[in-house]
């Protein structure tokens, strides 16, 4: 069984268990809570999955996820108009995404001490700058993209559908995503082919920042203030979503809906104990023995294939 329908098999036995121990959880607006809350996580880790397929790492996403979230709230403040202040945002993030891969391909510093040493400097900076203060006085033009809460929840489920759709057809389709699948499995035959992999880990990274601001927007226009200390442990679970759902750690190897089945899989847990009466410190240890089990499962495969 691969990993992605062992997930999914995890996902629905933990949703039969739901059915017949807490049917209370399939209540309509528990289930938009919950979807809603998985938003900015399978958002960034659209993004995560092709910095992992070409071999890399990204732990900075969460503080540039706060960053973000502050720039957006303070560009609303001064009145920019919505549009402005996402794209901006989305600008932001694909600034430091860009920093992170000049330094992994040109520099040739590893990406897990490369994004260590950004996230460190980005949420200490942060805090300097912001004295932890959170972000006040929003415009009504910027919570729900002032559309209401009902159609500003249906906005956001759209843009976040949408974006999944494009980025899995793209992936399939266009010549520069398969190119970051090509230079994850093997860098070198990459290279020799005409691929320039330098520009590849340049362009993954900034998309991956990108997506990151676009996932701060979304996850900031849901409330009436923007928390200066957003996105913390973000990262981890963009991550855990893309291993889980199939990706190869060492790259070259990863679908779309294997991570928005780990998404899913991995933002049920924690709903999931509060409905079934579980102390939610369990979360992350469970989340954690999913990983685990993952990566285990991919180091025996891996072992067999090599001495097949």
């Amino acid at each position: 069984m691969t990993r992605e329908r062992a997930a999914l098999a995890a996902w629905a036995v933990l949703l039969a268990v739901l059915g017949v121990f807490s049917p209370a959880f399939f209540a309509f607006g528990n289930v938009r809570d919950v979807v809603l809350s998985m938003v900015p996580v399978l958002v960034t880790a659209i993004g995560m999955t092709f910095v992992i397929v070409s071999g890399q790492i990204d732990i900075s996403i969460g503080s540039q996820f706060a960053v973000c979230s502050v720039a957006a709230g303070l560009m609303a403040v001064a009145g920019l108009p919505m549009p402005v202040v996402a794209l901006a945002t989305c600008a932001i993030g694909a600034a430091f995404g860009w920093v992170n891969g000049a330094l992994v391909s040109w520099l040739g510093v590893p990406s897990i001490v490369a994004t260590l040493a950004t996230m460190v400097l980005l949420r200490e900076s942060l805090r300097l700058g912001t004295g932890g203060a959170w972000v006040q006085n929003l415009p009504p033009s910027f919570q729900w993209l002032g559309m209401g809460q009902e159609v500003g929840q249906i906005a956001i489920f759209a843009i976040a559908a949408l974006l999944f759709g494009v980025v899995a057809w793209a992936s399939r389709h266009v010549a520069a995503a398969r190119s970051v699948f090509a230079a994850g499995s093997d860098a070198e035959a990459a290279r020799l082919s005409g691929i320039e992999t330098g520009l590849v880990l340049l362009g993954v990274f900034s998309g991956m920042g990108a997506l990151t601001g676009l996932a701060a927007v979304l996850n900031a226009i849901r409330f009436s203030d923007v928390q200066s200390n957003a996105g913390v442990g973000l990262e981890l679970k963009a991550i855990a979503a893309v291993v889980v759902g199939g990706a190869s750690i060492t790259g070259g190897r990863a679908t779309l809906g294997g991570t928005l089945i780990g998404v899913a899989l991995l933002g049920s847990i924690g709903p999931a104990l509060t409905f079934l009466g579980i102390s939610p410190v369990w979360e992350k240890a469970i989340q954690g023995g999913i990983i685990l089990a993952a990566v285990i499962g991919e180091a025996v495969a891996s072992r067999r294939w090599k001495h097949a």
